[in-house]
């Protein structure tokens, strides 16, 4: 039987800029090592596009292009598929930064996890997240019989502990972890 990859991707990227010093790494090999020697029906990519003002200036409009972009690379990759919530705006910090906040993102890999379990298109997920918003999912995916692993931060505080006892299986994305997957130069 085969699984199924998905991605937070807002998630993966927090901690490889807070604990891997924004390491490069190479998502078709993520999905092989995530996979192992089972075979992947399709890797879920999920995130947002980055903010832009009315009158985006050469900053917003760059980001928003290198993003799209990297979109694109994803698409690009064997059976991966990229699915983008929205980032909505929710006022300015005690600093005056502005603060955002993504929306759709785990009803869209809910529905999609639900999904795939209840046609019995895959008999393992693997997730690689930290939000509790999913628990519900992984627990209709496991009356389904499927077993669902997750890949979490090395850091307690950046994962809820009730996603990580839902799982039937968990690992902390750890250096030795990152090695295998950094985008190499060429």
């Amino acid at each position: 039987m085969k699984l199924a990859i998905f991605i937070d991707g807002g998630y993966l990227e927090k901690i490889l800029k807070n604990e891997f010093r924004e390491v490069a790494i190479d998502f078709k090999k993520l999905s092989s090592v995530l996979a192992g020697q089972k075979e992947i029906l399709r890797a879920y990519y999920y995130n947002c596009l980055p903010y832009q003002s009315n009158t985006p200036s050469r900053e917003e409009s760059d980001r928003f292009a290198n993003k799209e972009r990297f979109f694109s690379y994803l698409r690009g990759l064997p059976r991966f598929t990229v699915k983008l919530g929205k980032l909505a705006f929710r006022g300015c910090d005690n600093k005056g930064k502005k603060t955002f906040e993504q929306k759709g993102i785990d009803t869209l890999l809910s529905i999609d996890l639900v999904n795939l379990a209840a046609t019995k298109q895959v008999s393992d997920i693997i997730l690689l997240a930290g939000d509790s918003d999913y628990i519900p999912a992984i627990e209709v995916a496991k009356t389904h019989g499927v077993g669902v692993i997750l890949y979490h931060s090395q850091k307690k505080d950046s994962y809820h502990r009730s996603l990580w006892e839902v799982c039937d299986e968990r690992y902390p994305i750890t250096s030795g972890f990152i090695n295998k997957i950094k985008r190499t130069t060429r």
